[in-house]
Parts: structure tokens; C-alpha cells; sequence
């Protein structure tokens, strides 16, 4: 909501911001395609598109692992995407490209996640020991950022599974 032009990072002060991190919008919606791959649910989807947001300027609609739709679900998918209302977004989530009929893949803009740079996560798990104000030294960091293999996040879950032990953490305890 309170976003400046050119920014794109969310302000976590807002409403919406806290509705969005709590997981209690109304206008984010998550389907997990894994389970929810058939026609049926793409209508029901298609259905929920025409109502405008609850309270943002956008609703949202995330299709995990949409390559797991059947071909009958893309299809019905397919004009969705072609014809959207100004209010919808899809972002539509993937690890095999490959899957996705090339008629929606077509009508979509497409972003690759790379894993991050060692060094950015060292960094990053050295601010959140300090914000967090638990005593890491360097060499578990090490150990945390080699072990998460380019996963931010599961460097972060790794460094929260070695800080419930102790709040003053050393190497040997990370191992």
C-alpha cells in the first residue's frame, strides 16, 4: 500500500503487508497443482478470477508445480491466461519448463531462480545471528552456508535448528 514508484520491496508496515505475511490475504491465492491438477479445479480457479480483490490493487493466483496439470486443465487454463481480468495475476511456478505446453509458456514472462553466491548467504545468516542476537563464530557459519548448497532458505532453517541447542553456538556444536 504504501509503496513509492520504482520500489518493489514490500514495506511490512501496512495491512496488506501483514495480511500477505501472516498468510490471511484474501487476494493471494495458492494452488498446489501437484494435488489440484485436474479440470474441475481450473474452473473453480477461473471462477474466483472474476471477482475483483478484497482489499489490494491485485489478486494473485500462484500455481505450484503447474506442470502437473493435465492437458484438459491447461486448456481450460489456456484462455484464462489469454484474456485476463486487469486485476489478475498468475505467476505460475515450476522446476521442469520442459512440462508446460508451449501455448502457455508463450503467454507468460518467465524468471529463473539461480542458487545464491556463498558469500551473499555467509552474510546474510551473519545479520540474522546478530539481529536475532545469537553468538555464531565463523567457522559454523561455514558450515551452515556449505551445507545449504546455494538454498537461502535452507540456510536459515539449518542456522535455527543449530540455535535451539544453544544461543552461543561453536563449531563443534555445528557439526
Amino acid at each position: 500500500e504504501n509503496r513509492k514508484k520504482d520500489q518493489y520491496e514490500p514495506c511490512n508496515k501496512c495491512e496488506s503487508c501483514k495480511e500477505i505475511n501472516g498468510g490471511m490475504s484474501l487476494d493471494i491465492i495458492e494452488i498446489d497443482a501437484a494435488s489440484n491438477r485436474g479440470i474441475d479445479e481450473i474452473r473453480a480457479l477461473r471462477d474466483k478470477v472474476r471477482f475483483a480483490p478484497s482489499k489490494g490493487k491485485y489478486k494473485v493466483f500462484i500455481i505450484d508445480e503447474v506442470h502437473m496439470l493435465t492437458r484438459e486443465a491447461f486448456n481450460a487454463l489456456l484462455k484464462t491466461l489469454e484474456e485476463p481480468p486487469k486485476h489478475a495475476v498468475f505467476i505460475l511456478a515450476t522446476t521442469e519448463l520442459h512440462k508446460v505446453p508451449e501455448t502457455i509458456v508463450s503467454r507468460t514472462q518467465q524468471f529463473d531462480f539461480r542458487l545464491h553466491k556463498y558469500t551473499d548467504i555467509f552474510d546474510r545468516l551473519k545479520y540474522i545471528s546478530k539481529q536475532e542476537k545469537i553468538s555464531i563464530d565463523d567457522e559454523s557459519l561455514k558450515i551452515i552456508t556449505n551445507a545449504s548448497r546455494g538454498g537461502l532458505r535452507d540456510a536459515i532453517s539449518l542456522l535455527d535448528q543449530v540455535s535451539s541447542v544453544s544461543r552461543k553456538i561453536e563449531e563443534k556444536t555445528t557439526r
